[in-house]
């Protein structure tokens, strides 16, 4: 067996529905306590969005209110500006 192409797992945007690899894409997670938060590592136990690493679409998520409705809870406007941090920095 060749192990050198192993397939990388796609992951679709909850803002543009676009499908990228999953390294291209920002994590947020409700955990069972209804924390939300980023996951840096992709692993965290919990219900998950994903989101594209441009600042524009960090926006539109925050105008559109998708996140709140994805994760089933209210996303604090603290979280998105982390968001836009992590993705300035990038």
């Amino acid at each position: 067996m060749n192990m050198g192409n192993k397939k990388e797992p796609l992951r679709k945007c909850v803002v543009t529905q676009e499908m990228f690899p999953k390294k291209q894409l920002i994590r947020v997670v409700r955990n069972k306590e209804g924390d939300v938060f980023v996951d840096e590592t992709g692993k965290k136990n919990g219900r998950g969005a994903y989101l594209s690493k441009d600042p524009e679409v960090i926006q539109k998520a925050q105008q559109s209110n998708v996140l709140q409705r994805h994760l089933n809870t209210n996303i604090d406007d603290e979280l998105y500006q982390e968001l836009l941090q992590k993705v300035t920095e990038s």
